[in-house]
């Protein structure tokens, strides 16, 4: 009796083994069943869609059918507007009267200007991070590409490292993250959060510039997993699902490391393809992918 019941324990063992196999050969489409439709929301970065900065991006956006909008801080030009209560305000409103929510922030500018040697950066970034907590937004995108790349950059990189640890308690305090969008691998972005020593400082991964890189982004993804705090879904040149990455396998990636964050379109306009009419199969394409 007693000889036999390790036996029997294996043979369950293997049952079990052999239905989680065959689960695993469903369909992909039948397996968003698992995922809450409200995990992927689907937004834009207010540049792509001709809104830089302008806060008639949401309307816009609400043309096209997207839930929400990453929105510019500002420009040089207009001091980082998005710092005035005012404009804020306007923003507040306009995202009631359309309905699109904020998304998210980004400080594109420090492409040009940037925040490894410009010191104008630095009060961009701490007041950034009290502009989104007012706007209710919990991540501000800092660009590291241009005059900014850190790219076999070490200097650049001490000093942003530098910079970084001065503003993580702030962020910290208000609950808001620092994501670092940048040329880098994934292994030098986890250097360099693990040298700033902040839950707050994470990664913003796009995955055309990854790919473009050369790197693995289905690695990439579950390697950084905690550490991405929003994701760019982008094409260059190309319609989502007509270029080189498989959103499919994006998706699978993402709900592997519990992803709940945004996702938003940037670039993913063919050459000569009209803005509208792109963003609209854009977006329809990652909600067939994303929500099912």
């Amino acid at each position: 009796m007693m000889s036999n019941r390790p036996i029997q324990r294996m043979n369950r063992r293997e049952a079990t083994r052999r239905i989680a196999l065959g689960l695993a050969s469903i369909s992909f489409s039948e397996s968003l069943l698992d995922n809450p439709r409200h995990r992927y929301q689907i937004g834009a970065c207010d540049w792509s869609i001709g809104g830089h900065s302008k806060i008639e991006a949401l309307d816009t956006a609400k043309a096209i059918g997207l839930d929400g909008l990453q929105i510019s801080l500002g420009n040089v030009e207009n001091n980082m507007h998005l710092r005035r209560a005012d404009v804020r305000d306007a923003y507040r409103e306009a995202s009631k009267r359309t309905g699109i929510k904020l998304g998210s922030l980004a400080i594109g500018e420090m492409n040009s200007v940037p925040y490894k040697s410009d010191p104008r950066t630095e009060a961009w970034v701490s007041d950034s991070i009290d502009v989104a907590k007012d706007l209710g937004i919990q991540v501000v995108l800092l660009a590291f590409f241009g005059k900014g790349d850190l790219k076999n950059d070490a200097a650049g990189t001490r000093e942003v490292i530098r910079r970084l640890k001065k503003v993580a308690s702030k962020a910290e305090a208000a609950d808001v993250y620092l994501a670092i969008e940048s040329w880098l691998s994934a292994e030098e972005h986890m250097e360099i959060i693990e040298a700033v020593g902040s839950s707050h400082v994470k990664v913003y991964y796009d995955v055309a510039n990854s790919t473009q890189m050369g790197y693995d982004i289905y690695r990439e993804i579950d390697l950084l997993k905690d550490l991405i705090c929003e994701v760019h879904m982008k094409e260059n040149g190309a319609l989502l699902g007509k270029g080189v990455i498989d959103f499919v396998k994006v998706r699978r990636a993402l709900d592997a490391i519990h992803y709940q964050g945004w996702i938003h379109i940037e670039g993913a306009i063919p050459k000569g393809a009209e803005m509208m009419a792109s963003y609209k199969a854009n977006q329809q394409f990652l909600r067939q992918i994303f929500q099912g």
